[in-house]
């Protein structure tokens, strides 16, 4: 708000005040850089994570050898999926599996790399549907000496667990809405010796690799809440973590048949996934929580409104009729323990609310 009062001028103009602002522009890129360890020139500001995708996806795609494959997690977020395939074409995409617990296959990765499959390699750092993390900084450990360029998907990472090491990635990209800033803007960090990358043409800004006039207001509130997010927040994941798993426990006591996604495997401490027992659909809960005053989702946002089931969940070998009685739920730093165990109660109050009764049959 203080950048939207004070700053609002253009930071390309010549003038003294837009010369000031476009100042104020350098510092927040080289405190981003500061607190990622990387060089100021390696990111560029965005409009958020599918604009990244896209234009990530297409540069690869004009620089790679014209039938270079790609290979991808079949878990990734829906913008990626559809940048890759707009940019490079179905048949030019490998899909890497995930195990039943959600976890690409470090196995798979290897052997691809080791026969020279992939002239590239796309893996998220963890899940949005169910936070299982993935193992990024191995990839990145075995794509480095094969020379192939891995590009990773951090939005849900970057402030809820430290960002350190994801420099050690050839591209990366955030979204500010993931970690408490404003929606509509983002960045990406790229190799340092790529050249010739643009996001978007028709002017000098971002060093002349995405043009239209920059969002100071809006790339300072990112800056300023991945900082205070990485100084005083992600210390607490462990906390944040065993209060996740109260919550779980609460649930398989009081709501019997349901089952936890990724259970037992290294997940981000704010999302859960649950397979909730047969009866009612996952709308049906929905539509109850939410008048109890808890917003849940049934998946991935980006993907709210399609008839098909979570590509993430058929990846992870969920079935059709369970898929469809799977709850996302999403919490902030400022969520408490007592929010975690209300919801655990009301899940049960809804979960008898919906159970099913036996169908009466009368005979006469």
């Amino acid at each position: 708000m203080r950048a939207t009062d004070e700053a609002w001028q253009n930071p390309s103009s010549p003038y003294r005040a837009g010369a000031r602002v476009g100042v104020r522009l350098k510092a927040a890129r080289e405190r981003l850089a500061t607190l990622l360890g990387c060089k100021a020139t390696r990111i560029v500001f965005t409009g958020g994570a599918t604009e990244s995708a896209h234009a990530i996806a297409r540069h690869l795609a004009s620089t790679l050898p014209e039938n270079a494959k790609v290979a991808v997690s079949a878990i990734e977020h829906p913008c990626v999926i559809e940048a890759l395939r707009t940019h490079f074409g179905s048949e030019r995409l490998d899909w890497l599996p995930v195990e039943p617990t959600g976890i690409v296959s470090m196995t798979v990765i290897r052997t691809g790399l080791a026969a020279r499959s992939w002239a590239a390699v796309w893996v998220m750092a963890a899940n949005n549907e169910t936070g299982v993390m993935q193992p990024w900084s191995e990839i990145a450990e075995a794509c480095r000496p094969a020379g192939v360029p891995y590009v990773c998907d951090a939005s849900q990472w970057a402030g809820k667990v430290s960002v350190g090491g994801l420099v050690g990635v050839d591209w990366v990209m955030a979204a500010a809405h993931k970690f408490g800033g404003p929606k509509g803007v983002g960045f990406l960090l790229r190799p340092a010796s790529e050249n010739g990358f643009v996001v978007r043409s028709g002017g000098s800004q971002e060093q002349g690799q995405r043009a239209g006039t920059e969002d100071f207001a809006g790339i300072a509130a990112m800056v300023a809440a991945l900082i205070e997010a990485e100084t005083t927040k992600v210390l607490f994941e462990e906390d944040r973590i065993r209060i996740r798993a109260r919550f779980e426990n609460e649930v398989a006591q009081k709501l019997h048949g349901c089952r936890v996604l990724g259970a037992g495997q290294e997940r981000l401490w704010n999302t859960v996934s649950l397979i909730l027992p047969e009866g009612a659909e996952n709308q049906r809960w929905v539509t109850h929580l939410d008048k109890r005053g808890f917003e849940i989702s049934t998946g991935s946002a980006c993907s709210t409104g399609s008839d098909s089931p979570s590509h993430v969940l058929a990846a992870m070998g969920v079935s059709g009729p369970e898929s469809r009685r799977v709850l996302r739920i999403s919490s902030g730093w400022a969520t408490t323990p007592q929010e975690w165990s209300d919801l655990a109660a009301a899940l049960a109050d809804v979960g008898a609310t919906l159970k099913p009764t036996a169908n009466v049959i009368s005979i006469g």
